[in-house]
């Protein structure tokens, strides 16, 4: 997942960084470093993220976009 996928993910789901940051359980710091490009996560966390968008109905496309489950 890019920093680009993570914020269009939460923009189709209108969810604020703090709002991701409750769901997954990782530091809202985390995510907007990621988002803002300063820092890279671990892998783990990136699979947390992902699968916390996914759950909410994010569907990641062949590793360049994203979209909502029909």
């Amino acid at each position: 997942m890019t920093p680009a996928q993570c914020r269009a993910a939460r923009a189709l789901l209108d969810w604020s960084q703090q709002h991701l940051a409750e769901v997954s359980k990782i530091g809202n710091a985390t995510i907007r470093n990621f988002e803002g490009g300063k820092s890279t996560p671990q892998h783990a966390t990136l699979d947390v993220l992902r699968r916390a968008l996914e759950a909410a109905g994010v569907e990641f496309i062949n590793g360049t976009g994203v979209k909502l489950r029909s």
